[in-house]
């Protein structure tokens, strides 16, 4: 069974620094573009920063030049090192991964994460 799995959430203080961390597991042979998303309560799922294969880049605005986004091809992971926290980063952040080929011939077209909690106190 193909899934990701995200960690390394957690309370920091406002300025602090976090890195999460997602790994495809399910003997995974490549994906396309991975990302990671967050959700506060009572708002909507929104990107936070985007990477493809390339190692082309996206970035959400309220992040760009504290949040920095990479992964590692041969771990079938991406990374988001998050630094200058601040209170409003405070949300669940979600992995997702688009095009996802595993085994000897499954595909997956999207996978989402279970959620990594990240909490900024001010």
């Amino acid at each position: 069974q193909v899934q990701l799995v995200e960690s390394g959430g957690g309370l920091v203080q406002a300025g602090g620094s976090l890195r999460v961390s997602c790994v495809a597991s399910g003997n995974i042979v490549s994906f396309n573009a991975m990302g990671w998303y967050r959700q506060a309560p009572g708002k909507q799922r929104e990107l936070v920063a985007s990477i493809t294969p390339g190692g082309g880049t996206n970035y959400a605005d309220s992040v760009k030049g504290r949040f920095t986004i990479s992964r590692d091809e041969a771990a079938s992971t991406v990374y988001l090192q998050m630094n200058s926290l601040k209170p409003e980063d405070t949300a669940t952040y979600y992995c997702r991964a688009n095009g996802v080929w595993y085994g000897s011939s499954g595909y997956a077209p999207l996978l989402w994460g279970q959620g990594t909690q990240v909490t900024v106190s001010s």
